[in-house]
This record gives C-alpha cells, sequence and structure tokens, in this order.
C-alpha cells in the first residue's frame, strides 16, 4: 500500500458532468475544426450546461461491454464496487457520440459524401456495440441556412442522409461556420444535454431493472451497489436531490452488512465514499447543519471499527482522513458563500485530522518496529496486484475478491500485515500532521481564535522538532511564547521553553540558548530546582565559552552533532556579545528603576535608585551597570562597574532586593524638560570571553511585573519584617521620568486693584514686586496682561498699558511681555501700575508673571538658576451703566412713530449699574443729518455722581424734516457720555450709544394751539388755533366747536373755509372757565373734505386737551394786601 492510498480518488472528488465523445474534428491541422472545438470547451461560462467534451478519433475503441446477466441465482458478488466504474462513466463511456462531418447541401458530390458519412457512423457504432449510447451527425457547412421549410434541397437531402445513416431527425444538427460560431454552439450543447439526459435515464431504470433478481441472504453487496451507481447515475443526469436519495440508501445499506476482519475495511472505504458524497450534496444545497450531522453520524458509527488491531494505525489514517475531507468540502463551501462561525468552522475539522494522524503516527510506532520490517518482506511482495491497482476499493491485495470470514491462506495474511507495516514505516507521518495543523491554523486565525491557534502552533512545533527541523520548530515556538506570557500560562511556557532549549542547543544558537536558559531558570519556569541549577551551570559554561552539557531527552546522533557546533562556536568571535530585551520574557534578573520623586527643582541633585532582584539558585556575578537616560549628557553619572568604589555589589544573591543610587546635577537648558530613564543594562561575563547584555526598556520590568505588581498591591498577606539594610521588593515601583523644575523663587507679588472692572474703563492693577533673596536678584523681566489661551475674542477685545495719562486703544496689546524692570536688591521693593480697557464684559484671567536669575553652587558646582514666579487673578467686567431711550409727544405720550416737521421730545435714561459710583462729566447728542433741534441742546447731567441703582435722566426737542427721498425711517443719531469712577485720577471715557431708527410719516394737515399756562375762573382765556396746509392742493376744512360744561366760548362754532398749499389759517376763541381745577377743553373736530380718511382722532394729538383753571379771587382782598 501506498501512503496516499486513503486519499479520496479523483472521480468521487470531482464535479460529475454528462460524458459526450466528439469525432470527426482534427483539432491539429484544421483551423475550422480548432475554432470549433476552441468555442466547446475554452471560457466556459457558468450558465451554460454541463457537459464533458473530448475528441476522440472516429475508430476509437470503447470499453467492451460485458455480456448481461439474465440471472443471479448462483452469483456471488466478489466487492462492493470496482475501481474502474466511476472513471468509465467520467471520461471512457459516452451518453453521447457526435460524428462531426463537413457537407453542404449544394455539395456536389452529394451521393459520395453521403455514403462516407454512412460509413464513419457505421463504424463508431460497431465501437459502441452493446451501448445504449446513441450517435449523433453533425453538418459542417459553410452557408448559412435558409429557414425551415423554405430550402427544399435542404430537407430532401437530410431525409435522405438520415436514412443512409439509420439516424432519427432528433440526431442530425447542422452547423454553419460563421461570425454566430459560439451562438450555434450553444444550442448544439443543449440538444446534446437533452439526449445525454434521456441516456443516464436509462441507465438509472436498467440499474433499477437489476433489483428483482436479488435476495438479501447472498447479494447484500448488490444492494449497495446498485444504489451507488443510481445515485452517481443521477448525479451525471444533474438530478442532485434523486441522488442524495439514493446515496443515503447506499449508505444505510452498507453498514447492514456483516463486518468482519476481511471485509471492515471495504465497509469503511465505501462508507467513507459516499459519506462525501452526501455532504457534498448538503452543502451543494446549502443545508450545512444536515451535512454535519450526516458526518457526526458517519463517525459515531465507524469510529470503533477498527479492524485488526496489528494494522490499527489503518484505522487512524482513515479517520484522519474523513476528518480532513470534511473540512476540505466545509472550506469549499465557505468560499462560494455559506457564512461559518467561530464555534463551527472548518479549522475543528483539521485540528482532528491532526490527532488521527498524532495517533496514526504513534501506532505506528508501536506496530511497526518489529526487527522483521527491518529486512522487508522476501518476494513476491504481497501487495502487488498483476495490474497494480486493487479490483475493488477497500479490499486486500493478497485476496481481492474473498468475501469470507476467514482468511483463505494464513501464511499469505501475515505477510501481507508485515508488508503493510513496512510500507507504514515508509510514511512521513510528521508531513502530513505538520500540513493539517497549518490548515487548523490558518482556519482559527481567519476566525479569530487565537488559543486555538497557539495551541495547534506548539504541535506544530513539536512536530517540527520531531523531524530535526530545528529552525522551524523554534520559529513557530518563539511565535507562541508571547501569547502565553502575557496570558501567565507558566507551566505551558515552560514546557514550551524547554523544547526551545533543545532546538537552539542542537543547533548551537547561543543568543537563542542563553534568552530561553535565562527564563527556565527564573521566577516563571516551574522546572524543578535541579533542573534550574544544571541549566544556570550551563548558562555560565557558555559565558566562558565552553560547550554546555547536553539537554535531557535529545537523539545521541544530534547531540553529537550540536557538540561539534558548539566547539566551533567557541572558536568564533562573531556572538561574543548576546543582547537580551528583558520586556520581551520574564528573566532569571528582576529590575526596576526609579527617580526619588516626580520632579526635581535646578538647585537640587537628582537621585536616581536602581533594583535588582535574582531568582535563579545561585548566586549572579555581573561586570556592568549601565543607565540610559533621555540626555545622554547625564549617562556618566549612573554606572557602575568592575574596579569601581561601588563595584562591592556586584553579586546577586538569590531573593534578595540590591539597591544601586545614582545622583547627578541638572544643567540649567534642562528646566522645564522631562529626563526619561530609556534603558538599563546589566552586563554579565567578561569581554574578554563571552558577555550578555540583559536589557530593560524604560524603567525596567518584564512581562509578568505588572501583573505581579497589582497583586501584591491588591494582597492583604501581612509582610515580614526585614533588616534596615533590605528592602521589601513588591514596595518598589517604577518612576521612569522626572521633571527637572527651576529653583524655587524668592519673591513676592502683589496685586493691588478694585474688581469688577467697567467696560471701556481704564482699570487700574497696581503690581509689586519684592525681593526675599539673600544676594542681588539680576535681569528681573515682568510679563503682565491677559492670559494666554483663553478665547480669541477676549484677546481681541483686551489691552493693557503702563501709561495711564490716556486711554488706551485697539493697538494697544492683550499681554505686555519682558518689562525690564532690572536688578532687585535683598527686601528691595518695585511697583508697577498696569492699565487695563476691556471693551467686553464677562470673566478675564489676566497673569503676572516675573522672571529673574541667581548664581548658585551646588555641590561644586557653579550653575545659573533662571526663577520665575506667576500669579494669576480673575477680573469680571460689568457694565457701568445702562440708556434707555424713549420717543415722546409734545403732550409726554409715548410714540411709535414721528410726523414730518411735528416737534417731538427724546427721552434718555441713565440707569447705574456700577458698584462704584460714576461721575458723570457730560454728555452731548450728535444727531443725523435726518434730525434738527428745536433748541440748542444743553448737558443736563452735567457733573452728576450716580450711587448704584441711581438715574439720571436728559430730554431733548427735536423735528424730522421730510426725508429727501421719501424714505419711510430716519436716523436719529449718538448719545455720547463722557464719564469716569468718581474718586479715582483715571482717564475720561466716552462712551458712544446709537440711538434707534424712527419710524417717519407724513400728515397733510398741521394743527396747534396757543394759549396761556392757566386759566382763571369767570375770566377770560384767549385761545389761538393754527391749521397749516401741507398738501401741494387747495384744501377745504370744515371745523367746528363742541360745547363743554367748564368753559363758555366765543367765537365760530362751525365753519368752513378753504387753504392755500403751504398756507396757514388761524381762528381765535375766547373760553370762560366755569370751573376751577383741571379742566378739559372744549374739544375741536376738523374734516378735510377732500381727504375724508384723515382722521379727526389723529389732529387732535396735537392740541392740548385740558388746562388748569384757578379760582376765582377777592378784589377787595388783593388791593388791601398790594396796600400792604
Amino acid at each position: 500500500m501506498t501512503p496516499t492510498q486513503w486519499d479520496l480518488p479523483p472521480e468521487l472528488c470531482c464535479r460529475p458532468m454528462a460524458f459526450v465523445a466528439l469525432t470527426g474534428l482534427d483539432v491539429v491541422y484544421n483551423a475550422v475544426h480548432r475554432a470549433i472545438w476552441d468555442a466547446f470547451c475554452v471560457n466556459r461560462r457558468a450558465d451554460r450546461v454541463p457537459i464533458s467534451f473530448k475528441v476522440l478519433p472516429g475508430d476509437h475503441e470503447y470499453p467492451k461491454c460485458r455480456t448481461k446477466r439474465t440471472s443471479y441465482e448462483w452469483y456471488i458478488p466478489k466487492g462492493i464496487l470496482k475501481t474502474s466504474w466511476m472513471n468509465k462513466h467520467l471520461n471512457m463511456v459516452p451518453a453521447l457520440v457526435v460524428l462531426f462531418y463537413e457537407l453542404d447541401w449544394d455539395e456536389v458530390q452529394w451521393k459520395e459524401k453521403q455514403l462516407e458519412c454512412a460509413t464513419k457512423v457505421e463504424i463508431v457504432r460497431t465501437s459502441l456495440q452493446g451501448r445504449n449510447t446513441k450517435v449523433a451527425v453533425v453538418l459542417i457547412q459553410k452557408k448559412t441556412p435558409l429557414p425551415p421549410g423554405e430550402d427544399v434541397m435542404a430537407s430532401e437531402r437530410a431525409g435522405a442522409l438520415c436514412n443512409a445513416c439509420d439516424l432519427s431527425g432528433k440526431f442530425l444538427f447542422v452547423l454553419p461556420h460563421t461570425d454566430h460560431l459560439v451562438g450555434y454552439i450553444i444550442r448544439l450543447e443543449n440538444a446534446f444535454y437533452e439526449h445525454a439526459q434521456t441516456y443516464y435515464h436509462n441507465e438509472i431504470r436498467r440499474v433499477k431493472s437489476h433489483k428483482e433478481f436479488l435476495n438479501k441472504t447472498t447479494h447484500q453487496l448488490l444492494f449497495v451497489r446498485h444504489q451507488f451507481k443510481i445515485a452517481f447515475f443521477s448525479e451525471l443526469k444533474q438530478d442532485t436531490q434523486n441522488a442524495l436519495k439514493h446515496y443515503k440508501s447506499a449508505y444505510g445499506l452498507v453498514h447492514e452488512l456483516r463486518a468482519h476482519e476481511t471485509n471492515i475495511l471495504e465497509i469503511k472505504t465505501l462508507a467513507g465514499f459516499i459519506n462525501y458524497k452526501i455532504c457534498r450534496l448538503c452543502f451543494q444545497h446549502n443545508t450545512p447543519l444536515d451535512a454535519i450531522a450526516q458526518f457526526r453520524k458517519h463517525i459515531d458509527l465507524c469510529k470503533k471499527k477498527i479492524g485488526s488491531a496489528e494494522l490499527a494505525f489503518e484505522h487512524a489514517a482513515w479517520m484522519s482522513k474523513q476528518f480532513q475531507s470534511f473540512g476540505d468540502l466545509f472550506d469549499e463551501a465557505i468560499k462560494l458563500g455559506l457564512t461559518a462561525i467561530q464555534t463551527q468552522n472548518p479549522g475543528f475539522y483539521y485540528q482532528q485530522a491532526a490527532h488521527y494522524a498524532q495517533e496514526r503516527k504513534r501506532q505506528a510506532v508501536q506496530l511497526c518496529g518489529s526487527p522483521e520490517l527491518s529486512t522487508g518482506c522476501p518476494p513476491p511482495d504481497p501487495l502487488d496486484t498483476p495490474t497494480a491497482v486493487l479490483d475493488f476499493y477497500g479490499q486486500r491485495a493478497w485476496r481481492q475478491g474473498h468475501q469470507s470470514i476467514d482468511p483463505p491462506d494464513p501464511e499469505k495474511e501475515k505477510r501481507g500485515i508485515l508488508g503493510l507495516q513496512g510500507k507504514e514505516r515508509e510514511v512521513p507521518h510528521s508531513e502530513l500532521i505538520i500540513a493539517l495543523l497549518s490548515n487548523a491554523v490558518a482556519q482559527f486565525k481567519k476566525y479569530k481564535c487565537p488559543r486555538m491557534k497557539g495551541h495547534l502552533m506548539v504541535q506544530m512545533g513539536e512536530e517540527y522538532y520531531h523531524t530535526k527541523d530545528y529552525a522551524k520548530a523554534l520559529k513557530l515556538l518563539d511565535y507562541v511564547m508571547c501569547d502565553y506570557r502575557t496570558e501567565r500560562w507558566w507551566n505551558l511556557l515552560t514546557s514550551i521553553l524547554s523544547t526551545a532549549l533543545r532546538c537552539s542547543y542542537l543547533m548551537a544558537q547561543v543568543k537563542d540558548y542563553v534568552a530561553y536558559g535565562m527564563e527556565l531558570v527564573g521566577r516563571a519556569s516551574s522546572l524543578p530546582e535541579d533542573q534550574k541549577s544544571r541549566i544556570e551551570k550551563n548558562l555560565f559554561k557558555v559565558l566562558m565559552k565552553e560547550v554546555p552539557e547536553a539537554e535531557p531527552d535529545c537523539d545521541p546522533a544530534a547531540v553529537r552533532a550540536a557538540h561539534a557546533l558548539w566547539s566551533e562556536r567557541a572558536a568564533q568571535a562573531a556572538e561574543d556579545e548576546v543582547m537580551v530585551e528583558a520586556q520581551d520574557c520574564v528573566p532569571f534578573v528582576q529590575c526596576k528603576a526609579r527617580f526619588l520623586h516626580p520632579s526635581f527643582h535646578l538647585d537640587v541633585p537628582v537621585q536616581l535608585h536602581i533594583f535588582l532582584r535574582a531568582d535563579c539558585p545561585h548566586p549572579v556575578h555581573f561586570s556592568k551597570l549601565c543607565v540610559s537616560l533621555s540626555n545622554q549628557d547625564y549617562n556618566q553619572y549612573c554606572c557602575v562597574s568592575e574596579g569601581s568604589s561601588e563595584s562591592q555589589g556586584l553579586c546577586l544573591l538569590p531573593g534578595q532586593t540590591h539597591m544601586f543610587a545614582f545622583r547627578f546635577v541638572a544643567r540649567t537648558e534642562d528646566v522645564g524638560k522631562k529626563i526619561e530613564i530609556t534603558g538599563v543594562d546589566l552586563i554579565l561575563g567578561r569581554e574578554s570571553e563571552r558577555c550578555v547584555f540583559l536589557n530593560w526598556r524604560g524603567g525596567g520590568g518584564d512581562t509578568a511585573s505588572a501583573h505581579e505588581a497589582l497583586q501584591a498591591s491588591r494582597s492583604f498577606k501581612r509582610r515580614d519584617r526585614l533588616p534596615e539594610q533590605q528592602v521589601d521588593w513588591d514596595t518598589v515601583t517604577i518612576q521612569a521620568s522626572t521633571m527637572i523644575i527651576s529653583r524655587v523663587p524668592r519673591i513676592s507679588v502683589q496685586l493691588l486693584h478694585s474688581p469688577p472692572a467697567l467696560s471701556n474703563e481704564m482699570y487700574c492693577m497696581t503690581i509689586t514686586i519684592q525681593s526675599l533673596e539673600d544676594t542681588v536678584a539680576q535681569d528681573v523681566k515682568l510679563t503682565a496682561g491677559l492670559k494666554p489661551g483663553q478665547d480669541a475674542n477676549l484677546t481681541q477685545t483686551t489691552h493693557v498699558t503702563l501709561d495711564g495719562s490716556e486711554a488706551c486703544d485697539d493697538s494697544h496689546p492683550a499681554l505686555l511681555p519682558d518689562i525690564d524692570v532690572g536688578d532687585l536688591q535683598p527686601q528691595e521693593k518695585v511697583e508697577k501700575p498696569l492699565y487695563i480697557r476691556c471693551s467686553t464684559t464677562g470673566s478675564r484671567i489676566f497673569l503676572v508673571h516675573v522672571a529673574y536669575t541667581m548664581n548658585a553652587c551646588i555641590e561644586g558646582k557653579d550653575i545659573v538658576c533662571k526663577c520665575h514666579k506667576d500669579e494669576t487673578v480673575t477680573i469680571e467686567t460689568v457694565i457701568p451703566f445702562e440708556v434707555a431711550v424713549k420717543f415722546m409727544s409734545t403732550k409726554f405720550e409715548h410714540l411709535d412713530r414721528v410726523f414730518v416737521d411735528v416737534p417731538f421730545l427724546l427721552m434718555t435714561d441713565i440707569l447705574s449699574s456700577s458698584p462704584w459710583p460714576l461721575h458723570l462729566l457730560s454728555s452731548r447728542l450728535q444727531l443725523a443729518p435726518s434730525m434738527a433741534a428745536v433748541d440748542q441742546p444743553q448737558c443736563q447731567v452735567e457733573h452728576v455722581v450716580l450711587q448704584t441703582g441711581e438715574s439720571a435722566s436728559e430730554c431733548f426737542c427735536l423735528t424730522c424734516p421730510p426725508a429727501p427721498h421719501g424714505g419711510s425711517t430716519a436716523a436719529s443719531g449718538q448719545y455720547i457720555i463722557s464719564w469716569r469712577r468718581d474718586s479715582e485720577n483715571v482717564p475720561v471715557v466716552s462712551s458712544v450709544i446709537p440711538l434707534p431708527h424712527v419710524a417717519l410719516e407724513t400728515i397733510p394737515l398741521y394743527i396747534h394751539a396757543d394759549l396761556p399756562s392757566f386759566g382763571r375762573v369767570r375770566e377770560s382765556l384767549p385761545v389761538r388755533y393754527h391749521i397749516q396746509n401741507r398738501t401741494g392742493l387747495v384744501q377745504e376744512v370744515e371745523m367746528s366747536v363742541e360745547p363743554s360744561d367748564a368753559f363758555m366760548f366765543s367765537g365760530l362754532k362751525q365753519v368752513r373755509f378753504r387753504i392755500l398749499p403751504g398756507e396757514e389759517q388761524q381762528m381765535l376763541y375766547n373760553f370762560y372757565p366755569l370751573t376751577a381745577g383741571y379742566q378739559s377743553l372744549p374739544l375741536l373736530s376738523i374734516e378735510l373734505l377732500r381727504l375724508p380718511r384723515l382722521s379727526t382722532q389723529l389732529l387732535q394729538r396735537f392740541l392740548p386737551s385740558r388746562i388748569f383753571v384757578k379760582p376765582q379771587g377777592r378784589l377787595g382782598d388783593d388791593a388791601s394786601i398790594a396796600a400792604a
């Protein structure tokens, strides 16, 4: 048996398609025939019918048909399925033979051509003697045929040709060789497919007809065979549902067969074939759960059918192949669109296949180690067959066709078993296992199962180790170690490290051997102490360029080769320096580095402590300890080596914490910068021999230290008291960086001001700086103003200056940098006033930054210390006052619009909202061109001081001339107030308040009255009414005076008159008051006959409605008073 005997035959795995043979085509020398053949087979799309074409010569010999059996009465089958049957019907026995012949309907030599064609058809029929295969003829013609019925000659000659060839009309076709060749070929294919369907349908009926001759006593094998054939023919017919049905019937029948050692392999083989077909069709029908259920059932039924104990490895190989085949089917279905999940994917089946392959290897080592196998089988070889292939699937070569329970020849059986065991010894088991594991790893990687992937990669590494491919084994194991360290699987990591150490030893890889050895003797290793001690001694042998002792469980021959390699390495200088990254593993030395404080002032030395601890069985001597910092200029102060004054502690005792202290003075230019520990290097060995650089990035620690520190912080376990000079390792924390900050300033900065600030005022803040230093503070600089980093709008609306004599404008900055103050003697004090103008309200943060330099001597080193002190203050800006503006009539009534050339009042109310008294120096009205003052405006609030909540008002009488362009609104102008805080000598602030626009309206008639300010009872009260026509037309006016109980009057009670454009009419009345007090004047009613819509109420708004009437006095009293 060959190592590939367990592979499924290719004719079983392929998709069955109808086989159609093409004859009469010369595809080598005839271009037309080649084009026809290419149209059939090249670039076939998925929508074309499934047919397998093959070009055969006209006299091709097809497989002979056996004589049909008429009775099965005495027939005993020799096996279930012949090895040649599937291939015969896929590639040898066609469902249809198509003869291509070049013949046009108008051929001159028609008779001769017809006879030649009939002869070729007869030759094909003769070679198909006994088969149900039909023959079809395709005439290759140069001209495009006419539609049916139009070409009489074609119809006649087609009938004659069919008679001559003994063909039905359905089997004669015409193929014009034109530009549309592919279209004609597709039509031909469809016709061929229908004939092939008929052929396979007849074959299924033929097989089914045998069932009535069979009995279940002697023909059980035939029941299985016939069901398989019917299913296979159904597949060729593309009837997959019917095929699945018969495959399932065949699967049930094959497990009904009586199993014994002589036929168990045949039963399992056929069961595997049929299971493969069922699962494939289930996936094809998009029912993956049915496929999985069928496969599980298959495994449950077959996993205990082991067979001969001496050939148990065959069962493991068969089981492995079953899982691998199903995994391939599952993966193929996924590529075609099936969706898999993390817990159900092909990787699990490949993993099981690898598991059984490993079991096969184990059993092969156990069963195939007999000394008889080393000499080989004496001839003849029991595994040889006359045809080099078996007649039936799953049978033994030395007893083919034997169906009895007992073997025919025990001696042959023994020789056959020995031959199989000998062949098994030649099988490359590890290669098979690695290939399966690789497939499983790819699947688990695809479906994001990292732990399964890592587990299988470990198995792959071990298999590579067994095949002595140590480089690949080391590569795989090293890849997996990172995950096992991160997840803290220490026992598994120890096992992997042990295998990796053996690989590196056998390859004499110095760096890998040292790295893995350091980890195996450390705290993460679960090896016993004696093994750790042995490995540690080997490490120091490597450092001294000696050959280490061999690792246990290594092949003796490989150990001898490794010893020679180590000797060569010792003579070479290529690997005298080995770098090991401690962060990537868990070495036998731990390191923690920490600065004593997160920050150091410039005048204080920086202190750095390095803590080391050894976890190995024996003390460790090292030759040098170096600390690398981000500023390399300090590295010279952080190093200890053999021969130095601090070298007494270069030996690390197991389990004890050792501390190394370093200190240095920072430089002035590093103020404000961070100093970081970039690495710690511990050098083992000497430069004259071989040295190992154990490097920790940053402040130390390794893969396990972070979790250990977390566990220690959560632990409530009481720690033992340690001697004074020893440190508890768990209490040490890593501080890998520190900040150099400036020297603590000894200077006083005080800010004197009166918040809140008022909008647009020159707000004064006095800055007082006093030196508290013992020596002169040199080069004192002051930076004051708005603190950077705030809203950009605040920067644009805040302005500062040192000059308080005038208000600052938008050209002044928000921050004044580096104001030179000079040198300050001890206790000297300097004051600087800062004036701030904020044009918007809100909170602002102001910064006062004072910087200076000092000379200092630190540990004998002179440095220049730059000191600074910052003071910030938040100042709220509020509005000083609010201004309310109102438009009123001369009767002090509110106006929502004003009339052209009619006087009205502008009222302004100033309400103080400042917490401080406000001194209003002056105010003025800046009118727009569309406004005019009746009288010269005078300031009415000059030098008024407003307390919080108090208000001051002003009143201005204005008129609005006609708008030049007839606009409906008019601008009013601006109201300007000059003010400042009371009792402070600061510049005056001018606040400009824009006045609102006012709606403008024209009136055709304006009326006003002249009358005294008061009247007296029973004394004449003259009233003159002025009526103006403001239109361009003559207006006819009807005026009347309504009577009143409080007055008598003389004058025209009702009158009608005309007023010329722009002219004025005056009406004089004498009112005679009858009652004292505030009295309503007689109501004047005016109507314009040309403008009836003009409201009388509108005109009455311009006239006084009430007047105060004094009581009547006595003349005698007045005279006596005057005489007195």
